[in-house]
């Protein structure tokens, strides 16, 4: 194992250390618990948002904190979820007042986490809504789910609901419309090559130098199948066509109800995509494949969007949600209306993001 580390046990400090150096005006970091809140924390009578997970995906969720985007983020170690005090820590240092939305994976140890979470704030006084992420059309159940995993699209989901805070919107209608983003996301990924976690010192799964995994998770969990190397295009006909042609997908939610203080279950539905549909296409880096293979990527992403009457009015390319080293990518599609649109274009400032301003 080769990587920039001095001490495996040091590794998420010296990394947490050295954003905040890099970022004093945007960011601060904290020790002991670990999370991360927005520089000047709270915003009087703004909904804060919070999230994070495991680390190893940077720049989420870390990255994201910062006009526009997340009011904080709660980093466990390298692909182990977030404990509740972390979570109970953060959402008290980001709540100015306006309610506190948990953004949350749908992972089972970052969905107990930030479930217990909740209640914990709940009991502080603190009211919050909670928003669970389940893009990933690869698998339903898996080594660390119950249900689809939150992928690609909780980053376009957190920049869409941080520009609905900054606009001033309640803690219920950000809180919607997250979940809205949600149900509109698709997401796919593949493997080129595994990742390594730092304490395991191996490769979590092998691949041949002639063989991909599709439908990787972002913690190296095994997709749905193991095929020879294909051309870019024909990767990319695969990813784009798992998303556009995923049937409607039901399940139900639980959900923290502020007023009540308990928990409910609501039914959701993410519909087919369409031909005429309007889209965001995020064209994401799994850590290891560079920029120009991702470019390469998108240009095959819009023939096939083209070709399926599908058209991408806003895109974003680069490495956002990622796996420590792994060489691959992932596609997400998210349908947009109006409103999503509005904010996604809004101003944002955040270590991995800025546009208007």
């Amino acid at each position: 194992m080769k990587k920039l580390i001095n001490v495996v046990e040091n590794i998420l400090y010296e990394q947490l250390e050295g954003m905040a150096l890099a970022h004093p005006q945007l960011i601060d970091v904290h020790f002991d618990p670990h999370y991360i809140v927005r520089r000047q924390s709270p915003v009087p009578g703004k909904v804060a948002i919070v999230s994070g997970g495991g680390s190893g995906h940077e720049p989420m969720h870390g990255g994201f904190v910062g006009y526009g985007m997340l009011d904080g983020a709660c980093p466990g170690a390298i692909f182990t979820s977030p404990t509740p005090d972390q979570i109970l820590a953060c959402g008290q240092a980001a709540h100015g007042g306006g309610g506190l939305l948990l953004v949350v994976k749908n992972y089972t140890g970052d969905v107990l986490s930030f479930e217990t979470a909740a209640e914990l704030l709940h009991m502080e006084g603190i009211r919050v809504c909670t928003v669970l992420v389940d893009d990933d059309v690869a698998v339903k159940d898996s080594l660390f789910t119950a249900g689809r995993r939150g992928t690609g699209a909780t980053a376009i989901l957190e920049k869409v609901a941080g520009g609905a805070a900054e606009a001033g919107y309640s803690l219920e209608q950000v809180a919607e419309l997250a979940r809205r983003v949600n149900t509109n996301s698709r997401s796919m990924g593949l493997a080129l090559s595994s990742c390594t976690v730092p304490a395991v010192g191996r490769p979590t799964f092998e691949l041949g130098d002639n063989e991909i995994e599709i439908g990787i998770g972002i913690h190296g969990e095994p997709g749905q199948r193991r095929i020879t190397l294909v051309t870019l295009d024909e990767m990319t006909g695969m990813l784009a066509g798992a998303i556009l042609d995923d049937a409607a997908y039901e399940r139900s939610e639980r959900a923290w109800d502020p007023d009540v203080g308990d928990w409910f279950d609501r039914t959701l539905v993410n519909l087919p995509f369409a031909p005429g549909d309007e889209v965001i296409a995020l064209v994401n880096s799994m850590g290891g494949t560079p920029i120009s293979e991702l470019y390469a990527t998108y240009r095959s992403l819009v023939r096939v969007c083209k070709d399926r009457d599908i058209r991408i009015v806003r895109n974003l390319i680069g490495p956002y949600v990622t796996s420590l080293e792994m060489a691959g990518c992932s596609i997400t599609l998210t349908r947009i209306d109006d409103e999503i649109l509005r904010f996604w274009d809004a101003p944002v400032h955040t270590p991995a993001l800025r546009w208007g301003m």
